[in-house]
């Protein structure tokens, strides 16, 4: 019976439709971001479906939602799948959302199908994965990774303190340090997401089993030199920031291909040049560069053959270099018990899975680090994300939720 037993496709889209309406703008995009109105809008309304749908609901600290599915012995661990509902600005529908919506249709179709389940089930939408006021609030608060210190320095760009938005909603920013789960309560953690690139999408699979997900380190970098007039002083009396910079990013490929893997990512995706004339020679570049990779090792090689690279074009070029690591996030290897179980349940639904590394960070890295943990991939049409235009085949999303449905049933039998 257990196997037999499918996902309600018609429910998950009304309840997929009906969340993707909260936030939307008239340019068809989502502004759901972290406490805003339309976030918190967003949990009312996941509220209100985890009580119709008959599971116990409940609030943390750090303003995650749950949904339980209790078992008669309260000690027992709880088998735990998620994801979170915020989104970026200008966002598409799926996202981290559907991870939370395939974790409600789940729940409820065990419950009503009076399914036994050994260990307690639950769903979460976390907070602020997106990082409005940095990553993963939420799943850090969960894992006990979160310090007053954190809470006090979280501002998202328009300088909005973390701790004046959650108090100016009627909540103790403090309480996210109460938020921190003990991890004997948790037996496993299962995260459905799509896979936010173009893999699935180009070899036509219908799911993914995800291997790892990828660790990454941002830094803020300057390079500093000489403004000066761009019709008068010659091109070797120079010491021109930007060419510093334009340097730097032509020795990308060959910083991966020396200490890098087939899975290192480098990105320079802000560029600030000052003072920001035309005619004039920039005195100073300021940007941004992501770099990731699914081995700790890898990414310290990344970092110290970059700083070699940018020492050396410093001294080339005559300019002064600095950097500030924003962030370090440790990648993380999917629990192979949890891993095997989903392949075994991909291939009794005659699935066409592909097992793959993420390169996108998620709650599930977080977890990883005090419970079992895996992921789920659905195709991302044409490998886009984090815009209006993102999508799925809706065979592609209900086989990934009935998968997510036999892994849960399998290790809860």
């Amino acid at each position: 019976m257990r196997e037999k037993l499918r996902i309600n496709s018609k429910r998950l889209w009304d309840n997929l439709y009906e969340l993707s309406e909260i936030g939307k703008q008239k340019d068809g995009g989502i502004y759901r971001m972290a406490f805003s109105p339309a976030d918190m809008e967003a949990r009312d309304w996941l509220c209100q479906k985890i009580k119709k749908a008959g599971l116990e609901n409940f609030q943390d600290g750090a303003l995650n939602v749950y949904g339980k599915l209790p078992v008669q012995d309260s000690s027992i661990p709880s088998v735990i799948t998620g994801s979170h509902i915020d989104t970026v600005p200008n966002a598409g529908a799926l996202d981290g959302a559907l991870g939370v919506i395939v974790a409600l249709e789940c729940l409820q179709v065990i419950k009503e199908n009076n399914v036994a389940h050994k260990y307690p089930l639950e769903l979460v939408a976390f907070s602020d994965e997106e990082g409005r006021f940095g990553p993963m609030f939420g799943s850090k608060s969960f894992i006990g990774d979160m310090t007053p210190g954190n809470l006090l320095e979280s501002t998202d760009l328009k300088n909005n303190k973390l701790i004046d938005v959650l108090t100016n909603l009627g909540y103790d920013p403090n309480k996210a340090l109460e938020a921190a789960r003990d991890p004997k309560t948790i037996k496993y953690y299962l995260e459905l997401h799509i896979e936010q690139g173009p893999v699935l999408d180009s070899t036509n699979k219908e799911v993914g089993v995800v291997s790892d997900i990828t660790g990454l380190f941002k830094w803020q970098v300057t390079l500093s030199g000489s403004a000066n007039h761009a019709g008068t002083t010659p091109m070797d009396m120079r010491n021109d920031a930007f060419m510093g910079l334009a340097d730097f990013a032509h020795e990308i490929p060959r910083i991966i291909e020396e200490n890098g893997s087939e899975h290192s990512r480098m990105t320079i995706g802000m560029v600030q040049l000052y003072p920001g004339s035309a005619n004039t020679i920039p005195e100073k570049v300021r940007f941004s560069m992501d770099v990731r990779d699914v081995s700790e090792e890898v990414m310290h090689e990344l970092k110290n053959a970059s700083r070699k690279v940018l020492s050396a074009i410093a001294r080339r070029k005559k300019l002064m270099f600095d950097f500030e690591e924003i962030n370090w996030i440790s990648p993380v290897s999917c629990e192979p018990v949890l891993k095997a179980c989903i392949k075994e349940q991909a291939e009794n639904l005659g699935l066409n899975y592909h097992i793959m590394p993420s390169g996108a960070a998620h709650d599930a890295q977080m977890v990883a680090k005090i419970a079992p943990a895996a992921m789920i991939f659905v195709p991302s049409k044409a490998g886009i994300s984090h815009s209006m235009h993102e999508w799925t085949d809706w065979r592609d999303i209900e086989a990934g939720a009935n998968l997510m449905l036999q892994t849960l049933l399998k290790l809860t039998e």
